[in-house]
């Protein structure tokens, strides 16, 4: 069991390089589902995706050290006042889940997630947190990963000509990819794509993941 928690520590080093995948894309391929991914460096995605990805998930990403604190206490807040219980994973959080704990039941993997996420924070640059999630998230009905794979099925097109519309669609879709479209969007997701766009836009030059494009 110790070697089974200290593994994603040991390896978060080792994932500065290489095209790791996620747990689910594993156990997909073992299990025979369809599952599709295709790696696309983070320099060769349209600008546009990381920008609304991170409006749309993580407003604070550049600010936070892999938990967004100020988001877990509202979220305990609205809890005690007899609130719904909502998300405030960040998208370290999400990299942490989906890379080495999507298994386990959603309290065990909650506890072992915050420290997890401030290890790869420390370890990986940025821009390397978001490559990764761009390349594992699941971005389509069928097995569809990653943005390359998401953006051929939505659009026929690669990720690298994506325009800010297409962009907004692909991040509205995020938390369920199978219940919602970026291919054929409603209402709903519409509109969270134009707000969405509103906030990369508004988001202007503080991308703290320009800073190392070159890593």
């Amino acid at each position: 069991m110790l070697a089974a928690l200290l593994l994603p520590y040991l390896l978060t080093p080792l994932y500065r390089a290489g095209h790791p995948v996620s747990a689910l894309m594993a156990w997909r391929w073992l299990t025979g589902a369809p599952m599709s991914r295709q790696w696309i460096d983070f320099n060769a995605i349209s600008p546009a995706l990381p920008n609304s990805v991170v409006a749309a998930e993580d407003a604070h990403f550049c600010k936070h050290r892999g938990v967004d604190w100020g988001a877990v206490r509202e979220v305990i807040g609205d809890v005690q006042e007899g609130g719904e219980i909502r998300g405030a994973s960040t998208i370290t959080q999400q990299v942490a889940k989906n890379l080495f704990l999507w298994p386990l039941p959603g309290p065990i993997r909650k506890l072992l997630e915050f420290p997890l996420a401030m290890w790869i924070d420390a370890m990986l640059p940025k821009q390397r947190i978001l490559e990764i999630y761009l390349n594992i998230a699941e971005l389509g009905p069928s097995g569809q990963f990653g943005a390359e794979a998401g953006s051929a099925y939505a659009f026929g097109r690669p990720a690298s000509s994506l325009s800010p519309r297409e962009a907004a669609l692909l991040a509205a879709i995020l938390p369920n990819p199978v219940r919602r479209s970026a291919r054929n969007p409603g209402p709903g997701v519409r509109r969270l794509a134009g707000t969405y766009m509103a906030r990369a836009q508004a988001a202007g030059a503080q991308r703290c993941w320009h800073e190392n494009r070159a890593f």
